[in-house]
């Protein structure tokens, strides 16, 4: 099995050179099949070599295997191959990518029937997936670097599909610039490993690790580089402001890039470098601090936004911040079932977000919504499944997921846990606030529209209904052995963590503990329900336009704390008077100036030389005059 392994990140690179070049030869429903057919062969695939890893997980053999496929270059004594590493960790991911990745493009068969860049969309949607089955397969830094490079390329280009709109193309340009930042820290990261290990391999750079001293200053440096690419590709603060203006892409980019894998890939490569983190405890505490606060910050902000996808987006902000609330103290697995439930629940509310444009004829304000429950039945029940989900209430699989992660923030640091208990009620009452909005109470936009409501095709509705169930149930892989589980998901990742479980005792909480936060947990996302419902569904509550007419607190969430308009006065506008400069005096009166003054120089050296070659008889002769005169009193005055 492991030796076809090569074909998992191959099917999809055929899908993007056929849709690619075929685009305006193939068929739309051509172009369709290969585009879903080669990821569906992918998943298949996957499936198999998770078969094959389970099987030796439940046996006690090595879960970790490898497959090189050629040896790239070598520098010196030092050689690096292009090779595979399929673990517990990475065959998770790979399923998540090529199963969801497939529901996505399923989803955009019928989604982008009519828009006349099908095949482009498609080649692009094949090209992600070839990257990021590349990053999370990939053996050594190098080979998830060119995947991290790749994904944040289709990032840009799937963002910016529709780039005759000039805020399109805008918020493209700005994803990759954001990225690039956090790219950057990768680099040199990769530089500092190598100079640190002598090698990019996990499994040797791991190894080495292990060996040294809690809080070595080189381990620092490393994690905090790291912590920088992470900080970019999963928008935390301060490189988020990408992600809610990557909302101008289609809608299945939102759910494909934007909730279920890329942004996902800084959490990947901190759980991928776990030792290194461990031993970074500085590191950690500030992956915390960023994270939680990140989580709050943009769960305050979504409470104010009525356009459907934005609410969405910094939904995904805030549920990342929990993510690497998670990471930050430690709980490295709970922190992974997230990225899982994740998924699947964001993966379906965005879907199902676009199902609810669909219908709307491309509409997105929520204010112009209301009512739609009757007229969008199955993407009401499913995005109420997400909605239950996301919200932590049991038995959901979020409930699971965020528990986890809110038990141990509360072993780890109470006033982190209070942060983040905060964050999680805005987080259900926001996403009420969006179900309220869009399907109960009156409808309220146009009525030419109503009259044409309707339920989407099933080409959208069977991705909608899959990711329901797996929204619903995903939480039973790691239910908490409080409620009487195994843990599954923790004793399958077990082998990923070894070397980290042998620097930090592992955290033990009491069921008393437990059941108390899940109680309160539950508890307040009812509660937080309950009063969205009484305000928007009972008072029938309409937001404001622009919040008018509401509190310097309201208004401050609305404008998104305003930080786009901070980086744009300290940063975008400096740099661009800086370039300015630079451009006018550096470059064109400077370096400019210098190279054209030369040229000047000679040319009109060259124009009064020329003068001397005038053609006229009697001037050659007067110069020969004036010639001899010279030499003769050169040798009178030399005697």
């Amino acid at each position: 099995m492991m030796d076809i392994l090569w074909l998992i990140p191959l099917l999809p690179l055929i899908g993007f050179i056929i849709n690619g070049l075929g685009q305006t030869i193939l068929p739309k429903s051509a172009i369709g099949s290969i585009g879903s057919g080669l990821v569906l062969a992918a998943f298949i695939l996957s499936c198999t070599v998770f078969a094959t890893v389970l099987n030796a997980a439940n046996s006690g053999a090595e879960t970790s295997f490898s497959a090189h496929l050629f040896d790239w270059f070598s520098v010196g004594d030092y050689t690096l191959s292009f090779s595979f590493l399929i673990d517990p960790l990475s065959v998770l991911m790979m399923l998540i990518i090529t199963g969801v990745g497939f529901l996505i493009h399923v989803y955009a068969i019928a989604y982008m029937k009519n828009d006349p860049g099908f095949g482009k969309f498609f080649a692009y949607l094949n090209l992600f997936i070839f990257f990021m089955v590349l990053l999370v397969m990939g053996s050594n830094y190098l080979i998830m670097f060119i995947g991290w490079e790749g994904v944040g390329l289709c990032s840009y280009l799937l963002i910016g599909f529709w780039y005759t709109h000039k805020s399109y193309a805008s918020a493209a340009k700005k994803a990759f610039v954001m990225n690039r930042i956090g790219d950057l820290g990768f680099l040199i990261a990769v530089f500092a490993i190598l100079a640190a290990f002598g090698s990019l391999e996990f499994t040797a750079v791991f190894e080495k690790a292990s060996l040294f001293p809690m809080g070595d200053a080189t381990l620092l440096l490393i994690t905090l580089l790291l912590f920088i690419a992470a900080t970019g590709k999963s928008a935390q603060i301060p490189l988020f402001t990408w992600l809610p203006d990557a909302m101008a892409g289609p809608t299945p980019v939102s759910a494909l890039i934007h909730a279920a894998t890329m942004v996902t890939a800084g959490v990947y490569l901190i759980v991928r470098s776990n030792i290194l983190f461990t031993l970074s405890p500085i590191t950690l505490q500030l992956i915390a601090c960023i994270g939680v606060c990140t989580a709050l910050m943009a769960a305050i902000i979504a409470l104010t936004q009525n356009d459907i996808k934005k609410v969405l987006a910094y939904s995904t902000v805030s549920q990342l911040g929990f993510m690497f609330l998670a990471l930050g103290v430690g709980a490295y697995t709970g922190a992974f079932f997230h990225v899982l439930t994740h998924a699947f629940f964001k993966a379906l509310l965005f879907l199902g977000a676009g199902s609810v444009i669909h219908a709307m004829h491309d509409e997105q304000d929520m204010r112009k919504m209301g009512g739609l429950k009757k007229a969008l039945p199955v993407t009401y029940g499913t995005m109420l499944v997400a909605t239950l989900a996301i919200a932590g209430i049991p038995p959901f699989s979020g409930f699971f997921s965020k528990d986890e992660i809110l038990a141990f923030t509360f072993a780890a640091n109470p006033l982190l846990w209070i942060l983040a208990f905060a964050a999680a009620l805005c987080t259900a009452f926001y996403m009420f606030r969006l179900m309220y909005l869009t399907f109960y109470g009156t409808y309220r936009g146009a009525e030419s529209t109503q009259q044409k409501l309707h339920e989407s095709p099933w080409a959208m509705r069977i991705p909608l209904l899959i990711l329901a169930v797996f929204a619903g149930v995903a939480g039973a892989l790691n239910v908490p052995e409080a409620l009487g589980g195994s843990h599954w998901l923790a004793s399958f990742l077990s082998p990923i963590f070894a070397y980290s479980e042998k620097q930090v005792a592992p955290v033990h909480i009491a069921h008393t503990t437990e059941y108390i936060l899940m109680a309160i947990s539950a508890v307040a996302a009812i509660l937080m329900a309950g009063l969205a419902y009484g305000l928007y569904v009972k008072k029938g509550q309409i937001p404001s336009e622009e919040g008018k007419s509401q509190g310097w607190l309201y208004r401050l969430s609305y404008h998104k704390f305003y930080i786009d308009e901070i980086y744009q006065a300290l940063i975008v506008k400096p740099l661009n008077q800086l370039s300015r400069f630079f451009y006018k005096v550096i470059d064109r009166a400077g370096i400019d100036g210098i190279v054209e003054g030369i040229g000047e120089f000679f040319m009109a050296s060259g124009r009064g030389i020329r003068q001397l070659q005038s053609g006229h008889v009697g001037f050659y002769l007067f110069m020969m005059v004036i010639g001899v005169i010279a030499i003769m009193l050169y040798g009178f005055l030399s005697i």
